[in-house]
């Protein structure tokens, strides 16, 4: 399956485009206000105390910006940031190694941290709360445990799945940010700013425009704005209007939602081929053509969560409002009766 203008997860090529958007400081940085507000008394706190900061974990659906608050979190404190992430750490070891390599309040960044091995995240118990971890020399009864002692550093874990992690991981950071999906007049702000640094002309509507499209999410609207600039620049459109977005929007099939051919493809069959469902969800699969993992991961979760589907003891439903956005008109006497994850 090829790359989604939509998805949430970051391509392979956006990293450095990325990078170059991310606001600085938290003053720049726009949206999620109170975990804002947390993090700068976290942070004052810390550097008028002259120690390092709490753990903190940032847990959130992808390209809500737990990153870049990674990065401006180094920037606040003037600390050096390591970044590594979960799969990368395949042994005890590996993490040991990183661990024993920082620097007094060093900032250690760990993305997607719920997919840790169970060694190492025991090793991370010791290493968060003593700071300090056991080197294991040797094998059978001649191993020996050697203490390490760590410098104070300052773990950021980031997951989208809190769920995963072990109750004695998680409770051992001092801070837990819950990332929200953003407001339409905030992606609107970050448009603007990023359009600002790419030398984009764009008007209010226009903005405003990809900002109803993208879902809620920051790295979707970058992504949908660079798309939108490529379009104005063959079409030779010097400054992007409203017309001019919806004319680029509509040419990469994201619709008025943010719904891309996938979406609406896995929509009409649930409302034109089974009437609205119930139908199971490898049916759903086999009618639109794609694997039962790809819709039940990447199709259903934006579906569910705009109200357009929903999951039910019998199947997979398109709802009221499922039907409206297609023109359709639904069933009489739908309802969510019986509605249980299935």
């Amino acid at each position: 399956m090829s790359e989604r203008l939509v998805s949430p997860d970051a391509g392979n090529e956006e990293s450095a485009s990325e990078h170059a958007l991310r606001p600085k400081s938290l003053s720049e940085f726009v949206g999620q206000q109170r975990v804002r507000d947390q993090i700068s008394v976290l942070l004052q706190s810390a550097k008028t105390r002259g120690v390092s900061a709490d753990h903190m974990l940032l847990s959130g659906p992808p390209g809500l910006g737990k990153t870049t608050l990674a990065f401006i979190l180094a920037e606040e404190l003037n600390a050096p940031i390591r970044i590594t992430s979960g799969p990368a750490i395949t042994h005890a070891g590996d993490l040991a190694a990183i661990l024993s390599s920082l620097t007094e309040n060093e900032i250690l960044f760990l993305d997607e941290i719920h997919r840790l091995t169970r060694p190492a995240e025991e090793l991370l118990y010791l290493a968060m709360e003593d700071f300090r971890v056991d080197v294991v020399v040797g094998k059978g009864p001649g191993a020996t445990a050697i203490p390490l002692d760590l410098p104070k550093f300052t773990l950021v874990g980031a997951t989208t799945r809190a769920g995963l992690l072990p109750p004695p991981l998680r409770d051992r950071f001092g801070f837990t940010a819950h990332m929200e999906f953003y407001e339409v007049d905030e992606l609107s702000k970050i448009i603007e700013r990023s359009a600002k640094l790419l030398e984009i002309s764009i008007d209010g509507a226009a903005t405003a425009e990809i900002a109803g499209r993208s879902r809620g999410t920051p790295r979707i609207a970058n992504r949908l704005l660079r798309r939108v600039r490529d379009y104005a620049l063959v079409k030779n459109v010097k400054a992007i209007d409203l017309a001019s977005a919806q004319a680029a929007l509509e040419m990469y099939e994201v619709d008025l939602l943010g719904l891309d051919r996938l979406d609406r493809a896995v929509l009409e069959a649930l409302v034109v081929r089974f009437n609205g469902g119930p139908v199971g969800l490898s049916t759903l699969a086999i009618a639109v053509g794609e694997e039962t993992e790809t819709v039940e991961a990447v199709a259903e979760p934006f579906l569910v969560r705009s109200g357009l589907m929903a999951r039910t003891a019998r199947g997979r439903v398109a709802t009221p409002a499922g039907f409206s956005h297609l023109g359709h008109k639904s069933p009489q006497g739908w309802s969510l009766f019986d509605s249980t994850d299935a």
